[in-house]
Formats: structure tokens, sequence, C-alpha cells
């Protein structure tokens, strides 16, 4: 659109100019090229956190893959294939990674002859520190006992590996260098001379024999050294982990090379269940018809953000007869209202220079349907004429299961705050019922949002940072090892013997983009949010009256009663000029007895 135009108001003169930008020189740019979700940074920044959290990769892997029988969330702004196609190559790495590290323990376990399990005590006591810590980070009692546990495992360890230490090298120098001891070195010059040591070797092999430590033996000298070695090994084992995670985030999950979906590894991975749901997840997340289930119908659209909702008589105006008003009509009145949005509102000259997400806005028409009745998965009408006709069915029924909303999205922060405004409007008994429900997707977790920089960091750090952060991370090592194979065991026997590929199908339980969210926001990303919701929920507003005013219906009391919707609630003002502040307020006109009836639900944030 070229320009937005402004509605006469009621009493308006026909001369009187509209607001209207006129198209003079050359065109006004459209929206900005919107981003593949495949190829946004919020879905490269979840994939690196499958690398990173271990309980968000099971819980994508359940979601997604497990349970085969659950329609996928709606994904704005991201591709929740894409991840869950790294979350299964996140998991087979660790798989391998922690299998390893178990079969060196075993192996040192077997070789040194036992010596190597005195490392399981003070290992224990550490992981049981870390979960006493846990408990309460911040009761005294127990950082002080966490601390007493923790250092009592460190001494223990210290002495350990010190006594190993000792054994290993009082029983190895003595053979290793004889040549360096000063008998030796005296021995080799009365050689030289023609002497012997018999000629005076009484004192001398006295002298040697208190020089010489007691031999353990070659097999239980090679167990100490394997015992010893052995925090060495599973060290250079989680360096090699942690560099690989490196690796990835600079390789295939950069910024440059991630737009790219066909060079992925992990979209190659072979396995017919994983392609046959990954193109399933991929038919279903991104359609405009939405299959929940009752007790979440919003899911994957993230927090509701106060939804509200208005009611006015349709009266007639004085001036003409009223023709029948659609729900059809009214949203044709708003969809191009809210397209203008993209259009920047400068000059010409200088419009290819604003970057606001508004002029990326994303405006459909999407239908919501139960799961329940349905035979299988599969069964859903994805197809585009099935998806037409419940939309023309939904359009104008006001049903109470099939529902037919506007969904008006504005992907901020490279798609890191998802601002998503559902609006229904429906006619019926001689009343207008006007519904919106906005929701947010919150920012990403802070250490999704960090990856970059951590393996950044340990990339660029040198030998010995390395080698002391692989050091002090290898005594948990062995109690995360084991966990990860126990709950590879765990998810393959689900998988064995629960049998969700034969169940009936299930709304989603969650979404992807929820599961990687964070419940906190910076200031600007909420001055953004609320900018969003205050632009679009006016231009709905002004798009509804507009519809009203044409059909020939008095505007007075919409106008009076939704002046201004912001903050979550509907700011109700009468005749009289009576205000209303907050939520759950009751205006009361003057000499009126009657009190409005319109609802702002104060679910969401305040």
């Amino acid at each position: 659109m070229s320009g937005n135009e402004v509605p006469a108001q009621p009493g308006e003169q026909a001369a009187r100019p509209r607001l209207r930008k006129d198209s003079a020189g050359p065109p006004t740019p459209g929206r900005l090229p919107p981003t593949p979700p495949g190829a946004s940074d919020a879905t490269r920044l979840l994939c690196a956190g499958t690398y990173l959290d271990d309980t968000f990769r099971d819980a994508v892997i359940d979601e997604l893959y497990v349970h085969e029988e659950r329609f996928a969330a709606p994904s704005l702004g991201i591709d929740a294939a894409r991840v869950l196609a790294h979350a299964l190559r996140a998991r087979r790495l660790e798989l391998a990674w922690s299998s390893a590290i178990l079969l060196v323990w075993l192996v040192a376990g077997l070789l040194s002859r036992g010596l190597a399990w005195g490392y399981l005590a003070p290992v224990v006591l550490l992981g049981l520190a870390r979960f006493v810590r846990g408990l309460s980070a911040t009761a005294w009692p127990a950082r002080s006992f966490s601390f007493l546990l923790r250092w009592y495992a460190r001494i223990s360890l210290a002495v350990f590996v010190a006594g190993l230490a000792l054994m290993a090298f009082s029983s190895t120098l003595p053979k290793i260098l004889p040549a360096l001891s000063p008998l030796a070195l005296i021995e080799s010059l009365l050689a030289d001379a023609g002497l012997t040591q018999s000629s005076y070797g009484s004192d001398l092999g006295e002298a040697g024999g208190s020089l010489t430590t007691p031999d353990l033996g070659f097999a239980m000298l090679f167990a100490v050294w394997v015992a010893l070695l052995l925090p060495v090994l599973v060290a250079v084992l989680v360096a090699l982990q942690r560099g690989q995670f490196a690796r990835v985030l600079a390789r295939e999950l950069s910024r440059e090379r991630f737009p790219d979906v066909m060079s992925d590894p992990a979209e190659r991975a072979e396995g017919i269940r994983f392609q046959r749901l990954r193109d399933r997840v991929r038919i279903e997340q991104h359609g405009p018809l939405v299959m929940y289930r009752p007790g979440d119908p919003f899911c994957g659209a993230g927090e509701p953000f106060k939804p509200w909702s208005l009611s006015v008589e349709l009266v007639p105006r004085d001036d003409g007869a009223a023709v029948p008003l659609d729900n059809a009509e009214i949203l044709a009145r708003i969809v191009p209202l809210v397209e203008a949005l993209r259009v920047p509102s400068g000059s010409p000259a200088t419009a290819d220079a604003v970057r606001d997400r508004l002029r990326a806005l994303e405006i459909d028409q999407c239908v919501f349907l139960p799961v329940d009745g349905l035979p299988t998965r599969a069964a859903a009408p994805y197809d585009p004429a099935a998806f037409e006709a419940h939309r023309a069915a939904a359009l104008e029924e006001g049903g109470e299961t099939r529902r037919h909303f506007l969904r008006i999205r504005v992907g901020g922060w490279r798609e890191g705050v998802v601002t998503t405004v559902f609006v229904r409007v429906h006619t019926q008994g001689g009343m207008l019922m006007m519904e919106v429900a906005p929701h947010v997707l919150w920012p990403l977790r802070p250490l999704f949002q960090d990856a970059d920089r951590i393996a950044y960091q340990y990339r660029h750090h040198h030998h010995f940072g390395k080698a002391v952060w692989a050091l002090t991370h290898s005594p948990r090592s062995a109690g995360e090892a084991l966990l990860t194979l126990l709950r590879g065991l765990g998810g393959g026997w689900r998988l064995a013997t629960e049998g969700h590929g034969a169940a009936l199908p299930e709304g989603p339980a969650t979404s992807v983009r929820q599961l990687g969210s964070d419940d906190e926001a910076s200031l600007f990303q909420y001055m953004d949010v609320a900018r969003y919701l205050k632009t679009v929920q006016q231009r709905v507003a002004a798009g509804v009256k507009s519809a009203l005013h044409d059909a020939g219906y008095q505007t007075a009391e919409f106008e009076q009663r939704i002046v201004h919707v912001a903050d979550g609630g509907v700011y109700v003002e009468s005749a009289q000029g009576a205000i209303g502040i907050g939520d759950h307020n009751t205006i009361t006109n003057n000499g009126d007895s009657t009190s409005p009836s319109d609802s702002a639900s104060p679910k969401g944030r305040s």
C-alpha cells in the first residue's frame, strides 16, 4: 500500500481532506524481506542449546520424536524440525563421548588392579556437594555443608594422587636414571682408573644399598601408573568433547553457514523415523491450520499478554438504512490498515533506511481445530482445499471448538521476541463481539544466547587454561556419562514399549520455542512489545469502526467504550467522562444505573 486512509468521522464535512500520504516520486518500499524460519537466529541458538542443555534436548526429543502421536505446535519464527535434527545429533555425540569415558574408567579399573576405584569416593563427595548446594543456594547451612564436603573431597583426592605419584616415581626413577646417581659416577671413574669395587668395595656397597628403594614389580608398577594417568585420560576426553562443541558453533551453526540448510550434517542424518517425523513437523508447524488440545489452544504462541474482549450494540444510524454486517467484511477492513504498518512514514528517500520490525509484520487467517475425533495424525485437513473449506465455514459460524482468527505477528530482535495478536470478531443477535488475544514469546535463555561467546572463548583460550578447565570438569564426567547412558537407554525403551505410534492423535503438550524461552526481558524489549501491541490493536479498532460506519451503524458507542486498549485492560469511557484505571474496573455513568459489561481478562503480565 502507498498510504493509510482514515475513514471520515461522524459529522465530518465531505470536503475535508483525509489523512493520506500521497505517493509522489519513487514508490514507497513495502515490507522487509522475511527471514526463513529455518535460517533465523532464534533457530540457530535453539540448535546450539541442544548441545549445551541436556534437559532441553531431552524435552525436544520427547515432544517431537518419542510422542509421534502429538501434533507439532505452531513454531513462530523458528523451524522446530531443524532443532530436532540437532537434538538427535547432539544426543548421539554425547552418548558416544559418555561411552568412551566410562570405557576408560572400566579399562583403567581392570588394568590398575582396583587402584583406580580409589577416585570414586572423592568424586561421589564432589557430586554430593553440588547436590546439597543446589537444594538451597542461599541457606547458610547448605552452603557450609557443601563447602565442607567439597574441600574434604579435594583434599582426599590430592592425598590419593600424591600417594600414587610417590609410589610410581620412587619405584621408577632408580631404574630409569641409575647413571645419574653419585655412586654410579664414582664406579665409572674407578673403572676407568683400572680399579674395581672389591678394592674397597664393602663401604661403597653398603652406601649403595642405602640409596636403593624397594622394587614394586613390573605388574604393580604398571597398575600404579595406569591409576595415576586415569584423570589425565579423562580430562583429554572432556577437552575433546568441549572442543567438538566449539567446532560445531564455528562451522555448521555459525551465522554465515547456518542459512544453508542442505549443508547441515544434522539434516542429512539417516533414519526412516526421523525423516518421516521431520517432514510431518514441517507440514504442521507453519500452516494456517492449528490442531490444538482443549487445555492449551494457544500452545506455541507464548505467554498470554492480557487478552481482552468487547461487545457493542449494532444500532443503525438515522441517516440511512443499515446493511447486514458479516465477519468477513469486518476483517476486510482490518487487514489493509494493519498491512499499512509496514510502510515507513518518512520521505521515500529515507524509507530504505527504516529498520522497524513492523516492516516485516506478518498477517494471515488461521483456523483452530480440536484434535479429538481424528483417527490418525495424517488425517488432519492440511490440504489447501480442505483448509479453505474449514476457513470459510469457521469465519461466519462463531463455533466453540472450531474458531477462526486473524493472526498478526511481529518478530523482533531477530525472532528473539515474538509478538502475536489473535483477533476474532462475530456478529450475533444485533451485537458485535470482538476478542483480542495478544501473546508474547520472550527471549531465549541466557545460556543459549551466550553460545557463540562460550564457543569463541574456548577456541581462543590458551592451552594451559583449557587443561585446567578439563581437569576441573573431569571429576563430574563419570557421573554425567552414566546418567547420559541411562537416559539414552530409557528413551530407547520408551520407544520400544510405550506404543506412541499406535496411539490416537493428541494436541501439542509444549513447543520447542517455549521450552527455550526465558521469563525475563530487557527494558528495551518490554518497550518494543508494548509498542507493537498498542499499534496493532489501535489499527484493529480503527478497522472495526470503519466497517461499522460504512455498513450504516452508529459508532459513537464503540468510540466511547474502546478509547484506548493498553496494559492488558480496556480503558472504558462514558459520554460523561468516567475514567477507569487498571483491571477489574466498574464504570458508572452519571444518571445511568447500568455499567459496562466488557471484560478484560487478568491473565497475563501486568
